[in-house]
C-alpha cells in the first residue's frame, strides 16, 4: 500500500504541481484539525453531487486547488498571516545574481543594522555521476533472463530487478532503466548520454558535495543480487566518470566549504550559488532599502494574483464555471481600483494587473505612513487570502456538476465521503 502511495504522490507532484515547496506548506497538529473541521461544515450542508470523471475536468479541479495554494504561500511569504505584517519583509540583495542569489532570513525588526558581506565562489558543489558505456541501437547481446543490480545510496540498499526479453535493443532496456531509477525516488536521476548514434545510461545524484563518512555518494552493484547478475557490467553504469565535490568560497576574505550550493550565511541571508566569480572582485550580499524592499515586495504580490488570473484563464473554453471563478477574483480586485490606481496599480481587460514601479517607488519615498497610503493594497492583499483557503478547501465549488439530491436543511449528518471524490482524483488508475 505505501508503495501506491508513494507513487500516487510522485504522479501528483509530476503531472499537477511542478512548484516549489515552501515552509508554509508544512502545518501544526492544530492548523490540520481546523482544515478538517471547516471540509465537514462544507460538506454537511453541500447537496449530492454525481462524480466528476472527466480528465480535464479533474486536472482543472487539481490545478486551481494548486494555483490558489501557490497564491496564499506568496501572500504568506510577505508576511501576510500576521495583521499587521504584509508588506514589511525586508529584501536582500546580490551584486551579481550570475555568481549568487541572497534571501533574507534574519529578524523583521533588527536592533542591530544588518551588515553586508563580501562573497567570492571558488567552486560550485558538483553531484556525483556514473556515465555507462555507449552501446548501438542494436540488439541486447545478454540472453533473455530477469536481471537485477543493487544500488547503495544514503545508507541504504534498493535492489532493482526488470526482464530483459530477446526483440529489445540495447537502447530499449537503457530507457527502460532510466525511468526506473528516475521514478524510484531514492535520489537519483537516470537519463540517456548520446554521442555519434550510440547511447549510454548516465546516473546522477540529487545530493552534492563529498560524503562525511563514505568515499562515493552511491555505488552500483551485481555482485550479492538476488537474480541474474551481469547488467552492470554489460551497461557499465559502475563506473564513477566525476566525483561529488563541495562547493568552495570565501566570505570577507575567510575560506569556506559546502557539501551544497545552497545555504545559510551568519543566520541572515540564504545563499544560493549560481557560477564562479569571473575576476577577483567578490559580489556584495546585503540588504535593499525600505523602499526598494516595498516595491519588490508589492511587484511580487501583483505577480502572484496575476499568474492565478492566467492560470484559471486557460480554462475558460474547457471548464464553464471558470468564468465564475474569475469573475470573483476581479470583483475583489475593483473594490479597491480606485485607491490602487494612486499608488500605480491598475487593472487590464483581462483581469491581471499592471504596476507602474516608479510610481510605488515614488509614493513609498514621499509617504511618512507606509500602512495608510498602501492600505488599499494590504485591504486587498487579506480578501485575496481568504479567497485563496476558500478554493482550497473545496475546489469542486468551480466545477461543473450535475445535482442528485439537496440535503434536509437542520437535518443532515457530515458527509466524510463528498472529499473522496477530489482526492481520488491523485489515485485514478493507481487503485
Amino acid at each position: 500500500m505505501s508503495a501506491i502511495l508513494n507513487a500516487v504522490y510522485n504522479n501528483y507532484l509530476s503531472s499537477y504541481t511542478p512548484k516549489a515547496l515552501t515552509k508554509y506548506d508544512t502545518h501544526k497538529k492544530s492548523e490540520l484539525r481546523n482544515v478538517y473541521n471547516s471540509i465537514v461544515k462544507i460538506n454537511k450542508e453541500a447537496p449530492w453531487y454525481l462524480p466528476t470523471t472527466n480528465k480535464e475536468t479533474q486536472q482543472y479541479a487539481v490545478d486551481i486547488k494548486e494555483n490558489a495554494r501557490e497564491l496564499h504561500n506568496t501572500i504568506a511569504q510577505l508576511g501576510g498571516l500576521e495583521t499587521n505584517g504584509l508588506l514589511d519583509k525586508k529584501r536582500a540583495f546580490s551584486s551579481d545574481s550570475n555568481v549568487a542569489d541572497a534571501t533574507y532570513i534574519g529578524p523583521q525588526h533588527p536592533e542591530e543594522e544588518i551588515p553586508s558581506f563580501d562573497l567570492e565562489v571558488h567552486a560550485l558543489a558538483s553531484s556525483q555521476e556514473n556515465l555507462g558505456v555507449f552501446l548501438p541501437d542494436s540488439r541486447i547481446s545478454l540472453p533473455p533472463d530477469t536481471y537485477s543490480f543493487d544500488i547503495d545510496i544514503n545508507g541504504m540498499s534498493y535492489e532493482f530487478q526488470f526482464a530483459v526479453n530477446e526483440t529489445e535493443s540495447n537502447r530499449d532496456v537503457q530507457e527502460r532503466l532510466a525511468r526506473l531509477i528516475s521514478n524510484s525516488g531514492i535520489g537519483l536521476k537516470a537519463d540517456l548520454a548520446q554521442e555519434d548514434g550510440y547511447t549510454a545510461l548516465r546516473l546522477t545524484s540529487e545530493s552534492t558535495g563529498r560524503s562525511s563518512d563514505k568515499e562515493n555518494l552511491f555505488s552500483v552493484s551485481d555482485v550479492k543480487t538476488s537474480k541474474r547478475s551481469g547488467m552492470v557490467e554489460y551497461l557499465g553504469i559502475d563506473y564513477i566518470s566525476r566525483q561529488a565535490e563541495d562547493a568552495s568560497f570565501s566570505v570577507n576574505g575567510e575560506m569556506h566549504n559546502a557539501s551544497s550550493n545552497h545555504f545559510t550565511l551568519g543566520k541572515l541571508f540564504e545563499i544560493e550559488l549560481n557560477g564562479i566569480t569571473d575576476t577577483d572582485s567578490p559580489i556584495q550580499i546585503g540588504l535593499k532599502t525600505d523602499v526598494e524592499s516595498l516595491t519588490e515586495n508589492i511587484t511580487h504580490l501583483i505577480g502572484g494574483y496575476n499568474d492565478f488570473i492566467k492560470a484559471a484563464s486557460t480554462y475558460l473554453d474547457t471548464q464553464e464555471k471558470s468564468r465564475q471563478l474569475l469573475k470573483e477574483f476581479k470583483g475583489i480586485a475593483n473594490l479597491y481600483n480606485d485607491s490602487l490606481e494612486s499608488i500605480g496599480i491598475t487593472m487590464t481587460d483581462d483581469g491581471t494587473l499592471n504596476i507602474d514601479r516608479n510610481l510605488v517607488r515614488q509614493t513609498a519615498m514621499e509617504t511618512q505612513d507606509v500602512a495608510e497610503s498602501f492600505g488599499s493594497l494590504k485591504s486587498l492583499s487579506s480578501a485575496l487570502l481568504n479567497k485563496s483557503n476558500q478554493i482550497s478547501l473545496n475546489p469542486m465549488n468551480y466545477v461543473q456538476k450535475t445535482v442528485v439530491a439537496y440535503k434536509n436543511p437542520g437535518h443532515n449528518f457530515a458527509s466524510p465521503y463528498t472529499t473522496s471524490a477530489y482526492s481520488g482524483m491523485m489515485f485514478n488508475s493507481y487503485c
